[in-house]
């Protein structure tokens, strides 16, 4: 006798079932449960196709001819041809039992592209690169524009204005560039999209011959290069960027002006509004000396205008990320504003 009996035969089954609020017919049921029933076979439903015709339909689905085919565009296909095998509905059913329902062929899965995460600090190690298009004369006329910028000082080391796009072109760009900025191999970096010119072989031998490392951004990611990109936008909102350029000698003498700006004036936010020249050639230094003078002279005459502390110039950052790895602590002073 178990415990439950025990009390029950001392204080009764109705009072114990009241305790335990239970219905009697509940803790019956539970003393004796029910015999276990073997469950009744489904019928097999009397329209079901037979397994030969069921064959038939698989054999269809594989075929070379509807592989690649919706049942829908396939039903429909053989009522055309006076063939009728299957509903739509159980042609669904027999590719979810095949576990084919989703996709039947025997396709190439997708490369998986790693982020591309670059540092620079200093000039003359990171270079980013692209082609932008500048409107012609007429419609559907365009020049190319072939940019490369230094990441770190955001100064165009090579530009060149051409009437195509052309692996060849690329190629003596950045030859030129090279020899220009006195790049020995193994200095430097040279990242781009994954544009024809960018991935040509003519190109990628020139580089491997001047021992510099390519990169390439990830498919369909714009802000793989934001560098490039934020530089073709200060061209383009320009007040004085046309809407079209007459010719080719057009669009070259406007580039080299601008190009001259932007390198020597412009202040850009993303190097404490100094120009990429002062940055590029080594001039920081005698700079933010000059603007710690100018503020220094400024608390003096005015402190209660700074509230008591002293001011201090910003500063351009120690390094340029494209893609920064996940920051914390000290490596969020890292962190360049691209604008």
């Amino acid at each position: 006798m178990n415990a439950a009996e025990q009390v029950s035969a001392t204080v009764g089954f109705q009072p114990l079932c009241e305790a335990l609020g239970l219905s009697r017919a509940t803790a019956y049921r539970r003393r004796q449960p029910p015999p276990a029933v073997e469950p009744m076979p489904r019928p097999q439903p009397p329209l079901k196709l037979s397994a030969p015709e069921r064959q038939t339909v698989v054999a269809l689905l594989h075929s070379e001819r509807f592989v690649d085919s919706s049942p829908h565009t396939i039903h429909a296909t053989l009522l055309d041809e006076g063939s009728y095998h299957c509903s739509v509905r159980t042609m669904y059913r027999i590719l979810d039992e095949e576990g084919e329902l989703k996709e039947r062929r025997n396709v190439l899965s997708h490369l998986h592209y790693t982020k591309p995460e670059l540092l620079a600090t200093g000039p003359n190690q990171l270079w980013s690169w692209d082609i932008t298009k500048l409107k012609g004369p007429v419609k559907w006329t365009y020049f190319y524009l072939y940019v490369i910028l230094d990441v770190f000082s955001r100064l165009v080391v090579g530009w060149m204005v051409a009437s195509r796009e052309s692996a060849a072109l690329a190629k003596k760009l950045v030859a030129e560039t090279y020899s220009k900025q006195g790049i020995v191999p193994g200095q430097i970096s040279l990242h781009a999209d994954r544009g024809s010119s960018m991935k040509s072989k003519a190109l990628a031998l020139l580089l491997s011959d001047l021992g510099v490392t390519k990169t390439h951004s990830r498919p369909h990611v714009s802000n793989d290069n934001p560098f490039s990109e934020s530089q073709f936008k200060t061209l383009k909102y320009r007040p004085t960027f046309p809407e079209r350029f007459g010719s080719l000698e057009d669009a070259r003498a406007f580039c080299r002006v601008f190009f001259d700006w932007y390198n020597t004036e412009h202040r850009h936010s993303g190097i404490a509004f100094m120009t990429p020249a002062d940055v590029h050639y080594g001039r920081t230094v005698q700079i933010l000396q000059a603007r710690s003078a100018a503020l220094a002279a400024a608390f003096e005459s005015h402190p209660n205008r700074f509230k008591g502390k002293p001011p201090a110039p910003i500063t351009p950052p120690e390094a340029v990320w494209i893609n920064p790895p996940a920051t914390t602590g000290t490596e969020e002073n890292m962190l360049v504003d691209l604008h």
